[in-house]
């Protein structure tokens, strides 16, 4: 497990809008990773008022949400949160993975970045070691949302005028 996190930009997020979807499954965890998430966004000057928190039953549920938020186009990042822990089954492996690939269609789909907060773990122990003990990805998430949301309103400028331009060559007949 990596634990370099990198250094991330100064960001002035105070107008970003953020949506948050957690599961109620393993709820003490997913309520760890959601205030470590919330206190992040208010770190970083993003007020109450532009953070919205929404709750699914499962992990499952979490694609299908973030997806009805991307097409509203209200929000300049979405971050869904879970812990998904290892049974007598490989459920958490088919959750994990259908989870990933579909929050991943939903922002290439949407443009709208979606950070996968799935914690997916073998034990209770390794869950607890990243929601409520020492690493807690709760603020991970919370960064790389911060970070997308600057970087797609930044790539977002470039792709309309460059949009702009190919409009204003087309009426020139070039």
């Amino acid at each position: 497990m990596s634990l370099d996190k990198g250094t991330m930009p100064e960001i002035s997020a105070g107008d970003y809008r953020f949506a948050i979807v957690a599961s109620r499954f393993n709820k003490k965890l997913v309520d760890a990773l959601v205030r470590d998430v919330i206190d992040t966004l208010h770190g970083s000057g993003v007020s109450s008022e532009n953070v919205r928190l929404l709750r699914v039953p499962g992990a499952a549920e979490l694609p299908h949400v973030c997806n009805m938020l991307a097409s509203t186009d209200e929000y300049d990042a979405i971050i869904a949160l879970g812990v998904v822990i290892a049974g007598e089954t490989p459920h958490h492996e088919i959750i994990g993975f259908s989870t990933a690939n579909a929050l991943q269609a939903v922002a290439v789909a949407t443009t709208v970045p979606i950070i996968n907060g799935i914690i997916v773990a073998n034990n209770r122990g390794q869950a607890e070691a990243r929601t409520i003990g020492d690493i807690r990805r709760g603020v991970e998430f919370a960064g790389a949302a911060l970070e997308m949301a600057w970087q797609t309103a930044l790539l977002l400028d470039e792709v309309l005028d460059a949009q702009d331009a190919r409009e204003s060559d087309e009426k020139k007949g070039k």
